[in-house]
């Protein structure tokens, strides 16, 4: 018996390293990449578009002027080279690499690179204007040069162009698409626009014009749309997915132990937390304010009341494993503007009690909170509702699909909502769309002019503990008084991949960069 088990045992490990043997193998003849995204994008205009994992799909197709790596510094991308900086800071100049092409096989130069800022500038429902606000012109030097004339410095204005404000855009497919630009979209990438279907998957194929083919390693990447977690981790075990965002503590936890897979963990830049609306009542600005005529509108004890409601420890034990980072500004700690000596707030019931006392509501206070329907998200909000409940708010969750509630938020519909931000690398990104009067993402249609006082010359400043120390004065008056956002965590971006997928980089922007992958 002895001697037969041995033999079994020889022959299943044997077994056992042929299938890896050939798994590899066949990795190495995929030319298909499958990666699983948790939300399905909005538009894919990088002029028009809001979604983090919209961003991901461009950074296979859309590349920008600047790019950031893996310590947050700035590099050129379809730049040649950092800016020259003249005037006072009121005078950008770029250069541009030389010999560049569109996906559409148009060539890609100064002229180009002009439509795409003043398209990002000017465009009806830009996302990216408030982003370029203080460009008061863009123009041609020669036919690889631009000049940008500033109204006053703007510190922010190279790390804006490592996000979409960055990404040139082909004349040629914006002229011919117009406001259907975002069904087919052409930009500079390894990889362009193949096709889309509405919750199911994008599909974008290698380019023929990209200026560094060996770069693509895949003929195609398709993203598939799969919100559930449980279903991405299991497609991701059978080999259906190769690539899996936003991978669940939990399941990061016995993906490590199982030993197959990459398990990649960074924190990111961004944040998450409560956005309260204060006086969006017909829409976000350019809609003027109104009076919702809340007690969490108009009272900011009501809203202090709900910060000090909630054990961020707890929660990010309760819903993350405590994979995540507790927080309570905009601010990431991975960030070199972070505040080490910043304490947040710990959760006090009893404070919280008497401060709906004093405001009106000794018996409590009800509202909706929009979540996005999916797991992760459902879970947290969860948590917060459980918790909020001992100091007498009793929370109605509404789940919602993504797109759709960040449109009902712009529209004012929401009297709370769940939501966070991705995160850029310089912190004026993070804040200053957010909280400043009549700013495009300022949803909340807070408007406070010493706020707005301080973040201007944030903007002005280029020196960083200057510019760290006027965000600490402005993040006590937005986050600490006004509260129109209560910052609750800084995600942690997970992602797992097979072991034989060889060159990925996790960078604090959490986005999934392909360029470079392959299989080994």
């Amino acid at each position: 018996m002895r001697m037969i088990s041995k033999g079994l045992w020889l022959v299943v490990a044997v077994g056992a390293v042929i299938a890896l043997i050939l798994s590899d193998a066949a990795h190495a003849q995929k030319k298909t990449l499958v990666v699983a995204l948790n939300q399905d994008p909005d538009i894919l205009d990088p002029t028009l578009a809001r979604t983090y994992v919209g961003r991901i799909v461009f950074a296979q197709m859309c590349e920008k002027l600047y790019e950031i790596d893996e310590n947050l510094r700035i590099y050129p991308q379809l730049a040649a080279d950092m800016p020259a900086i003249s005037d006072g800071g009121r005078t950008v100049t770029i250069k541009i690499r030389s010999g560049l092409k569109f996906n559409d096989g148009t060539p890609m130069h100064a002229e180009s690179v002009k439509f795409s800022l003043d398209r990002h500038r000017t465009l009806k429902g830009s996302n990216r204007a408030s982003e370029l606000a203080p460009v008061e012109a863009v123009e041609v030097v020669d036919p690889l040069t631009v000049r940008l004339r500033l109204k006053a410095p703007y510190s922010p204005l190279v790390a804006q162009l490592t996000d979409r404000a960055g990404m040139p855009l082909s004349p040629t497919a914006v002229n011919k698409l117009g406001d259907k630009f975002g069904t087919a979209p052409v930009c500079v990438g390894p990889w362009q626009f193949a096709e889309r279907v509405a919750q199911d998957r994008i599909v974008v194929e290698k380019s023929a014009h990209y200026f560094d083919p060996a770069q693509a390693k895949f003929d195609k990447i398709v993203f598939r749309i799969i919100p559930d977690d449980n279903v991405r981790l299991a497609n991701l075990r059978s080999g259906d997915i190769d690539v899996a965002h936003r991978v669940a503590p939990s399941d990061a936890v016995s993906l490590r132990r199982e030993g197959r897979f990459e398990v990649s963990s960074v924190t990111g830049i961004g944040y998450d937390g409560i956005t309260v609306n204060l006086h969006n009542k017909t829409g976000k600005p350019p809609q003027p304010p109104g009076n919702l005529g809340t007690p969490l509108a108009n009272d900011p004890r009501v809203r202090e009341a709900l910060d000090l409601s909630i054990d961020r420890v707890a929660l990010n034990q309760v819903a993350w494993d405590g994979q995540y980072t507790t927080g309570c500004t905009p601010i990431s700690p991975v960030s070199p503007f972070h505040d080490k000596s910043r304490k947040c707030p710990a959760r006090d019931v009893a404070k919280a009690k008497k401060l709906l006392a004093d405001a009106g509501l000794p018996s409590g206070y009800s509202f909706e909170m929009v979540i996005v329907n999916d797991p992760q998200q459902r879970r947290v909000g969860e948590v917060i509702q459980g918790m909020v409940k001992e100091a007498g708010f009793n929370i109605s969750l509404k789940p919602s699909e993504f797109a759709s509630a960040l449109n009902d938020n712009d529209a004012g519909k929401d009297q709370a909502f769940l939501i966070g931000w991705s995160g850029r690398v310089d912190p004026d990104a993070n804040i200053f769309q957010f909280h400043t009067c009549g700013a495009t993402l300022n949803t909340t249609q807070s408007c406070d002019e010493g706020v707005d006082a301080i973040l201007h010359r944030a903007r002005e400043v280029g020196d960083l503990t200057q510019r760290a120390s006027l965000y600490r004065q402005a993040i006590d008056k937005f986050a600490f008084a006004r509260r129109n956002i209560i910052y609750i965590y800084h995600a942690n971006y997970i992602v797992s991949y097979p072991k034989s997928l060889k060159g990925y980089k996790a960078v604090p922007d959490g986005l999934i960069r392909i360029k470079g992958v392959s299989w080994q």
